[in-house]
């Protein structure tokens, strides 16, 4: 198996995991926020959505899809046009709100997409670029998709873990 192809896969996972996470809930389940400086399960599909969206467009060369395709405007946030939620305060954190989980699927799976399109595309000798310099050692085009893998996966899986908690308070 080609490391695109292992990486094609893990990506395909996160979708999984956002679509189970999200489906079914409503705006006042994806606000939810156990205690007051935790994230909500919006914020948290929504920032892995923008991390995502934008380390690929960063190394690929692509239009982020947030902005390019329009779902800057349909979600209306009262945040800077490149905000990925990097460092939001708590404050921040409640402004990232959303009418249905179907915005943020959406979301997630227009930039999905992008991201399958250009892993497609890769040859293995590609995984050795560096991408970035700014870093002691340099990171390579691999280093870098595994981190937004691996933030990604954290962050479905706090998403999850506060849909737990939702519900255990329902019931």
């Amino acid at each position: 198996m080609h490391a695109k192809d292992i990486l094609i896969d893990a990506y395909g996972r996160i979708q999984e995991e956002v679509h189970a996470t999200v489906e079914g809930l409503d705006p006042d389940d994806l606000h939810a926020r156990p205690v007051p400086d935790a994230n909500s399960i919006a914020w948290l599909i929504w920032h892995l959505t923008r991390i995502q969206d934008d380390h690929v467009a960063g190394v690929s060369g692509l239009d982020q899809v947030w902005p390019a395709q329009g779902w800057e405007k349909r979600f209306g946030l009262d945040l800077p046009r490149h905000d990925t939620g990097y460092g939001h305060s708590p404050a921040k954190v409640a402004k990232v709100r959303v009418d249905s989980g179907e915005l943020l699927t959406g979301y997630y799976d227009a930039v999905h997409e992008q991201t399958l399109g250009y892993l497609r595309g890769l040859a293995a000798k590609d995984f050795e670029q560096v991408v970035d310099e700014r870093w002691d050692p340099p990171v390579t085009l691999g280093a870098r998709l595994i981190s937004v893998l691996s933030d990604d996966l954290q962050h479905v899986g706090q998403a999850a873990y506060v849909r737990g908690l939702i519900q255990s308070a329902a019931s």
